[in-house]
């Protein structure tokens, strides 16, 4: 029997960014945060690389593996392929409007077709077995013109019929045309209440709220409000210190010291080193790590270095060390100039 999973803070699975090299650098930096990974089609998953799909560090769980679908038969397969790889949770996207993903059938459309999406996890959870990975959904309130108050409950009534106990709900619709994927991130507006009230009326559910979020006050305010969890994207791709940083103490309540971008820096050094050794490029590494020092002195530095040198032949840790050492400690202000000392400026691109 496996351990329940604490889905207190989790990060959003985003496409070409949670990769196994992103979700490394963000487990250094918050040890109880769950991580997803890059929605996988079963298509490819079925008929392509599976091993170069499937394989991660030991060390990135806890880890959830989303998949991308809508045939029931060919999930259940994906689950089957996914079985060895000992994902912690599995979770079928039903929130995706990218025109790529609405070809394919899939992604935020289901929303229309909720007995399909039944019958989708309803395979996916025979396949997985008793002890394996628990089957979740993430799930946009609503799309095009459905109206979110009468589609979400019924929708979610339907899905934990069929067996799904959690569900990640972007609070937002998504409109599959005329929108952008972007747009649709930004755009509609935010519904919480709305996903408040299903947690009110489904007790029973695990319900974890996504878009928008950016802090983690933000995100113990929703916790407090009786959420079972929070799942942040952007926010912390974009600076991910400042949120993970703290996660462990502030969210699941760890007594842990606080991790910081340089400890997170230095840890990924052997991991580098290894991955160079096995044909990755330093680019494919680094690129998720320029915005680590948002905010410091140095991070310009530390970024242009990176970009302008980790995608050349050759570039291995030397040129990592150079980046590093670009950046500044954090306090730098000079207190005969000023009167006070203070830390480096708030978060952000300097």
């Amino acid at each position: 029997m496996r351990d329940p999973i604490d889905r207190r803070l989790s990060v959003a699975p985003m496409m070409d960014w949670t990769d196994r090299h992103c979700r490394y650098l963000h487990r250094l930096l918050s040890k109880r945060t769950l991580l997803y990974t890059e929605m996988v089609t079963a298509a490819a998953l079925v008929h392509g690389p599976r091993e170069r799909l499937l394989a991660y560090s030991a060390e990135e769980h806890p880890l959830a593996l989303q998949l991308g679908g809508s045939d029931a038969a060919e999930l259940a397969e994906a689950v089957r392929i996914a079985l060895p790889y000992d994902y912690d949770e599995i979770n079928l996207n039903v929130g995706c409007p990218s025109d790529r993903v609405q070809s394919g059938a899939f992604g935020a459309c289901l929303m229309k077709t909720p007995d399909r999406v039944a019958k989708c996890v309803a395979a996916m959870i025979e396949a997985a077995g008793e002890g394996g990975p628990e089957i979740t959904v993430k799930c946009r309130i609503g799309v095009d013109d459905q109206d979110p108050e009468q589609v979400l409950p019924d929708f979610i009534a339907r899905i934990a019929e069929a067996g799904v106990n959690a569900f990640a709900i972007h609070a937002r619709k998504a409109w599959l045309q005329g929108l952008s994927p972007k747009e649709n991130r930004e755009v509609p507006p935010l519904h919480y209440a709305l996903a408040l009230k299903m947690k009110s009326d489904r007790p029973d559910l695990s319900i974890t709220v996504n878009g928008g979020v950016e802090t983690l006050d933000q995100a113990e305010e929703f916790l407090t409000a009786g959420l079972d969890g929070v799942m942040i994207g952007r926010a912390v791709y974009h600076d991910p210190s400042s949120i993970l940083g703290s996660a462990d103490r502030r969210i699941f309540r760890q007594s842990a010291v606080d991790s910081t971008a340089d400890d997170a820096a230095r840890a990924m050094r052997p991991y580098i080193a290894r991955e160079l050794e096995n044909g990755v490029r330093l680019a494919q590494i680094t690129r998720h790590m320029l915005p680590l020092f948002a905010g410091r002195p140095g991070a310009r530095r530390w970024r242009r270095v990176l970009s302008e040198g980790a995608h050349l032949p050759g570039a291995g840790l030397a040129l990592f060390d150079q980046a590093l050492s670009e950046v500044a400690a954090p306090e730098t202000v000079d207190a005969s100039q000023t009167g006070v000392v203070t830390a480096a400026g708030p978060p952000g691109c300097p």
